[in-house]
């Protein structure tokens, strides 16, 4: 099999396999095709590619040498259209908000999966990419308050008197958010968390964090481990008990998502507005809209005093282990679409090759993608 690693558009700082992941493959019967400079803002050149196996080509050669391409991020258009049919793509393609893409990959007959779309199964967790990213995401964001709030993060006993340790409220205990408490608490400070989902309660204690629980949330199991909309009933307890706890806080780390849906809104301006000045909010869910009222996505802005940071891809600022994380999760979904001998072999009965599957045979394969497409088709 010819594989072709692509070379992320700027700013990202990520890339699709490493050096050390590219010997795995190529020890499988595999051609890796890396574009030049693929690795350079991972700190690994071209020679470090060579060394493993791998042949360093221009973008060109690479679409027209590689059957099965790997990228981090969505490919530009300008790349969709050099698309033909015998082409796989796997990347994190983000397919329930960019359908106009998707519809792309079906019109071009492309198969295409989504790192971001494999099931959250126990036997995927090895390929579970949104859960590497995020401890990323959750650890980065919190050095990043400590680092711009203008006060310490745990308690000190000194001369000068006792130094209070900050005061953390992280909204959504995902991966994300876990980590953001573990590295809070080891930083010294005091942490709440919120989330809507019950059965997260004992994981934040175990972390040394304070539960904030709001009665009568929808925690439906089927939603595979993410938050669910809630009712309005719901929302209005939801906000006023997260306002209590915001304007006492130092820092607040926003994770909550919903898949497919804008963020909730959890933060609103007039809290922010109540807030001591020289608090952070770092709002990991910016480029969904954010949780906060007031953040801009890829945008850091001071509102009364508040740092706003609306920052959705702290991995990229870890680039070496962030590479490595995402390159294990890819290795290991490439073991089940090609065999030993280095052979293409879709097995759509596997939950997992057939969940990530976006497009393939000018259709589109993931019924939730499809659920979205579709109804919007018949309305044009």
């Amino acid at each position: 099999m010819n594989i072709g690693v692509l070379s992320e558009i700027s700013p990202e700082q990520r890339v699709a396999l490493l050096p050390e992941a590219v010997k795995t493959l190529t020890e499988n019967s595999n051609q890796v095709f890396i574009e030049k400079g693929a690795g350079q803002h991972a700190f690994a050149s071209d020679e470090d590619y060579t060394a493993a196996g791998a042949k360093v080509v221009s973008r060109d050669q690479l679409l027209e040498q590689a059957v099965l391409l790997l990228a981090v991020n969505p490919p530009g258009n300008d790349d969709i259209k050099k698309l033909e049919p015998q082409h796989v793509l796997v990347s994190t393609l983000q397919p329930l908000t960019n359908t106009d893409m998707v519809k792309s990959f079906r019109e071009a007959g492309v198969t295409s999966f989504s790192l971001d779309a494999i099931p959250r199964i126990s036997r995927a967790q090895a390929m579970d990419v949104l859960s590497s990213m995020a401890t990323v995401a959750g650890y980065r964001a919190v050095l990043e308050a400590a680092m711009n709030l203008p006060v310490f993060f745990p308690m000190f006993m000194s001369a000068a008197g006792t130094i209070r340790p900050a005061k953390v409220l992280i909204l959504g205990a995902g991966v994300a958010g876990l980590q953001a408490i573990a590295t809070a608490r080891k930083l010294g400070a005091v942490v709440e968390v919120f989330d809507v989902r019950a059965a997260v309660k004992e994981e934040v204690k175990s972390l040394g964090a304070k539960f904030i629980e709001v009665e009568g949330a929808v925690d439906d199991a089927a939603a595979g481990g993410y938050a669910v909309e809630q009712t309005d009933e719901f929302k209005a307890r939801q906000s006023q008990l997260i306002q209590d706890h915001a304007v006492k806080s130092d820092v607040i780390i926003c994770t909550a998502q919903i898949p497919g849906r804008k963020a909730p809104v959890l933060i609103k301006k007039e809290t922010v507005k109540q807030m001591k000045p020289g608090s952070i909010i770092i709002d990991l869910a910016a480029s969904s809209g954010g949780n906060c009222e007031l953040t801009q996505n890829d945008k850091t802005v001071v509102e009364h005093g508040v740092k706003i940071f609306g920052n959705s891809n702290y991995p990229s600022t870890m680039p070496i282990d962030a590479s490595r994380m995402y390159g294990k999760n890819l290795v290991n979904f490439l073991a089940l679409i090609i065999d030993e001998k280095g052979n293409l072999n879709l097995n759509f009965d596997d939950e997992v090759v057939q969940g990530a599957c976006i497009s393939h045979d000018g259709q589109i394969i993931n019924q939730r993608v499809k659920s979205i497409i579709e109804p919007q088709e018949s309305k044009s």
